[in-house]
């Protein structure tokens, strides 16, 4: 997939003010409109322009767009990278992303269901000069040792906005938050009171905060369960050993069962995220082999082939 430069597609500068824009999407529509255009290739331009526009129109995709495409240039290759719209913080409106598989696999990828769904607001109604605000939604980044043990943490969301003259800029705002004990990826925390003013004496809206946790070195998550991969000696597998086990809990005596194999999964019911029904951790066995960079080393895998006679391909036929 190539990364596309909207900006380019429209003609317009990357700090264009949202009216030129505008401007820019009324021209090359007129321009490139399949019922009337008599240039190459009219609809394909066409859809590329509707595309451009569906995103620089709107300030809270342009924001996002903005800075995912900072390192990029049209016709490179690219992947968004994991949790790239995390910390901006949008109100859902103005979003029109209905059917995103309408436009190119680069526009899906950034603002297709996934984005969506995370941060459509719930449209909080509202007659007469009275209204209550809308709700705002981000997606933020934790340690995974938050979930279990419980945190306060500075939390600094940026939230995209028009000057008076119409072009955007960013508000940024830090506040601090509690992460519950047991928080489970995918969760959200409602902040009641932190989203969209309301007019008039009309409540202000909430913020949802929908918790991502950040890659750790040692452990995966599904779910409320973890996973952990547990390297052994080969001694310690084929004998049975009791070593040591990092948990995010703090360090423990695990057992290895005499004749266990590489990838052999052992279940420690209940270590995994604390909840009621709390998850579990697995300590995922990798057998491994200690160098043979010496001559001692290189003489005892010597006798270990003399001796063992083992033949890992057994089960090949071969």
């Amino acid at each position: 997939m190539q990364y596309k430069d909207y900006y380019a597609v429209m003609g317009v500068d990357k700090g264009a003010a949202q009216d030129e824009i505008k401007r820019a999407y009324r021209r090359l529509a007129r321009k490139y409109h399949p019922d009337v255009s008599k240039e190459t290739d009219a609809e394909k331009h066409f859809k590329e322009v509707g595309e451009a526009y569906e995103v620089l129109k709107d300030p809270e995709k342009r924001a996002a767009y903005d800075q995912l495409g900072a390192n990029w240039k049209a016709g490179q290759d690219f992947r968004p990278p994991p949790d790239w719209d995390a910390g901006f913080e949008f109100s859902g409106g103005g979003f029109t992303d209905g059917d995103a598989s309408q436009y190119s696999d680069f526009f899906e990828s950034l603002f297709g269901q996934g984005f969506g769904s995370a941060f459509r607001s719930s449209q909080r109604g509202g007659g007469g000069f009275h209204a209550p605000g809308q709700d705002h939604h981000a997606k933020v980044l934790i340690d995974l040792e938050d979930a279990f043990h419980g945190a306060t943490r500075s939390i600094t969301l940026h939230a995209p906005e028009l000057d008076p003259r119409g072009h955007m800029i960013t508000r940024e705002r830090t506040l601090n938050v509690r992460i519950p004990k047991g928080v489970r990826q995918g969760q959200q925390i409602r902040l009641a009171g932190q989203g969209a003013p309301g007019i008039g004496r009309g409540a202000a809206g909430d913020l949802y905060l929908e918790i991502e946790f950040r890659p750790h070195p040692l452990y995966r998550v599904d779910g409320r369960d973890i996973y952990l991969d547990l390297p052994v000696s080969p001694w310690e597998a084929a004998l049975g050993a009791k070593v040591k086990l990092p948990t995010p809990a703090g360090v423990i005596d695990l057992t290895i069962p005499a004749g266990s194999n590489s990838g052999r999964k052992l279940r420690l019911k209940g270590r995994g995220i604390p909840a009621a029904s709390s998850g579990d951790l697995y300590a995922v066995l990798q057998i491994a082999l200690p160098p043979a960079d010496n001559a001692k080393a290189n003489e005892l895998y010597r006798k270990m082939a003399e001796e063992l006679a083992f033949n890992p391909r057994a089960g090949l036929g071969v």
